[in-house]
């Protein structure tokens, strides 16, 4: 599922792509993609609204419209945009379609699980998929003394506690994992046991993991048919520091990349450098 620096470049994309054109029209293809409204509504909401931008919340791309309206989005596991010409066949899986003049934005789905929504601009931060995310991780009000807090409540493996977004907003499993591994602390710790020090290496680690994708993710060239299709380091030479390298040798001591699952998901860490 793409995490938050993922996210952040299609949102910046899609900014430079569709920012200022006016929807002539819009298609629900798939009704349960945005199951708070019907077919008709999501039509009716969109249809002669300008996008005055496209931002980011959490794991949410937001499109703000001119028409006091936000379509909010959540990629999920395989969502994603695809700006094509009009003559161009809709590929497999399209759930919805924003028609422009002279092209269309399709978000294609294959996994089925992406989400959309269409709320009021001024009631954006009271809606439920908003209203409960934690602070940005890379912004101002994510402190030592914030997470420190949201840690302290918590009994659940630190690991898990790093991948709830009321917890921390936008981490998700390949980040956490190389952020703890930066941090030097064992994923499988209960949260409220970490100690002050290490909560405050790991908040500044957090902040460099995302910090760094975001920057390569930015010196990639954006393709609009396939908007979001080199995150990941895809053709970027991207090599992660422990995610997804189980059995390889640690880059700090050279010991083993262990692989264990918490919550359902893996994690991956060294066994001696993250005690």
């Amino acid at each position: 599922m793409p995490e938050l620096p993922e996210v952040e470049i299609v949102a910046r994309s899609l900014n430079s792509i569709v920012s200022g054109r006016t929807i002539a029209s819009a298609a629900l293809l798939r009704p349960r993609l945005a199951p708070d409204t019907t077919p008709r509504k999501f039509s009716n909401h969109l249809k002669d609204a300008a996008i005055n931008f496209v931002h980011r919340r959490g794991k949410h791309v937001l499109f703000d419209l001119d028409n006091g309206r936000t379509l909010i989005t959540h990629l999920r596991m395989s969502g994603k945009f695809m700006l094509l010409d009009h003559d161009a066949v809709d590929p497999k899986f399209t759930h919805a379609v924003l028609y422009f003049d002279d092209s269309r934005l399709v978000f294609q789905d294959q996994r089925h699980f992406g989400l959309m929504k269409i709320v009021r601009t001024d009631d954006l931060h009271e809606s439920k998929e908003i209203k409960k995310l934690a602070p940005e991780p890379l912004g101002e009000e994510f402190t030592a003394e914030y997470l420190r807090a949201a840690l302290k409540t918590s009994r659940r493996s630190l690991k898990e506690v790093l991948l709830d977004q009321t917890k921390v907003c936008g981490l998700g499993n390949i980040y956490a994992s190389e952020a703890l591994f930066l941090s030097g602390a064992s994923p499988r710790i209960r949260a409220n046991r970490l100690t002050k020090t290490k909560t405050s290496a790991l908040l500044e680690n957090i902040r460099l993991v995302l910090s760094e994708a975001v920057e390569l993710g930015i010196t990639l060239p954006v393709d609009p048919a396939d908007i979001g299709g080199s995150i990941y380091g895809n053709g970027s030479q991207w090599e992660w520091r422990v995610y997804d390298r189980e059995g390889e040798s640690c880059l700090s001591c050279g010991s083993p990349i262990a692989r264990i699952v918490q919550g359902g998901r893996s994690t991956y860490f060294c066994r001696k450098c993250q005690r």
